[in-house]
């Protein structure tokens, strides 16, 4: 199983499209290998009455043709189509010698299926192209990611939030008084390859480009309870990884008495650094009050974060991958936190 977005979207366009150019290769040159070649009289043109269409368009037609082959003449169907045929009309067709009643008219629909998978391909290449050009340009505008050191504050208690009911969805941590703190806003939305972001830290005033790609899953085990690996990509890097390499550690945990309710300590080099509960769309307190039955369902990618962290770049770099890849350990899982929930029981 995989995504359709991002690369996997391309991956599942370039399977189509050689798909498409080998049966269009195969139908166009190798089908009609030993056929020989005969003029056609177009005998009838009807539209097909078995065709299903939509109200307003054009059903496609039947095209009859006869020919004579070593004196005899035959009928059939042919496996082509041109305003220019009329009744009467003549087309170069080819035939079987071997059983003359099998024509092709060397302009089927072969030929449309390799401009497709041809035109697909070219796509799928350039497109490629453009993301690593992207990468390339992007690191040696920034270099590579880097954070701010840990360092400790008063305790506080934040809120991370995700916008609802737009393809260019971005993320927030906000205070108490819903001031942004941290956020990452969409600059770039698109298909096949990473969305443009741009991080902007209103503590330290400072903004930052990214790329990240789209959610992608994968097949994790085999076993009964099949888990699966959700992940994407954070400048070229699969989040997990990236996280890894800057020392964080997540413990996922389902929170005392509700089960569809995870939480997360998160370490940072071996030191906790954030306790963060996953929450409604309502986090802050106030609106949890005003809308008791939907306070009680978590909403992904909205979180209530107790910390005393001053810097929240790195902080706000993981609650991104869960927000964003739908995963609820760190390593991209989404059924490894029963466990976890379970050995601390």
């Amino acid at each position: 199983m995989f995504s359709v977005k991002g690369i996997g979207f391309k991956i599942f366009a370039a399977i189509i499209a050689i798909i498409a150019l080998g049966a269009g290769i195969w139908m166009t040159f190798f089908q009609s290998a030993g056929f020989e070649k005969t003029t056609a009289t177009i005998i009838s043109i009807a539209d097909d009455p078995e065709a299903v269409v939509e109200e307003g368009s054009t059903p496609p037609r039947i095209i009859m043709v006869e020919y004579t082959v070593n004196g005899q003449k035959y009928q059939a169907k042919l496996d082509s189509d041109s305003p220019t045929y009329q009744k009467g009309g003549t087309v170069e067709v080819q035939y079987d010698p071997k059983n003359p009643g099998t024509i092709h008219s060397g302009m089927g629909f072969g030929i449309y299926l390799i401009i497709a998978g041809g035109g697909i391909l070219v796509i799928v290449v350039v497109l490629t192209i453009v993301k690593r050009a992207s990468l390339k340009k992007l690191k040696e505008v920034q270099g590579e990611i880097t954070y701010a050191p840990s360092e400790k504050g008063e305790q506080r208690e934040l809120y991370f939030l995700t916008d609802l009911g737009t393809p260019k969805y971005g993320h927030r941590i906000e205070d108490k008084n819903r001031k942004v703190l941290y956020e990452a806003k969409m600059t770039k939305f698109t298909l096949a390859n990473p969305f443009g972001f741009d991080f902007i830290d209103h503590i330290h005033n400072k903004t930052t480009p990214h790329m990240i790609g789209h959610a992608e899953s994968t097949d994790w085990d085999n076993s009964l309870l099949l888990d699966n690996h959700y992940t994407f990509t954070l400048d070229g890097q699969y989040i997990w990884k990236h996280l890894k390499q800057n020392g964080i550690h997540v413990e996922s945990k389902f929170a005392s008495g509700k089960v569809l309710t995870p939480s997360y300590t998160i370490f940072r080099n071996g030191e906790e650094i954030a306790y963060v509960e996953s929450t409604s769309q309502y986090v802050h307190e106030e609106d949890a009050e005003q809308h008791k039955v939907q306070s009680k369902i978590p909403v992904q990618g909205f979180y209530r974060i107790h910390t005393a962290e001053k810097n929240l770049d790195l902080l706000f770099v993981v609650l991104l991958a869960f927000a964003r890849s739908g995963a609820t350990d760190d390593k991209g899982g989404s059924r490894r936190i029963l466990f976890n929930t379970l050995k601390g029981n």
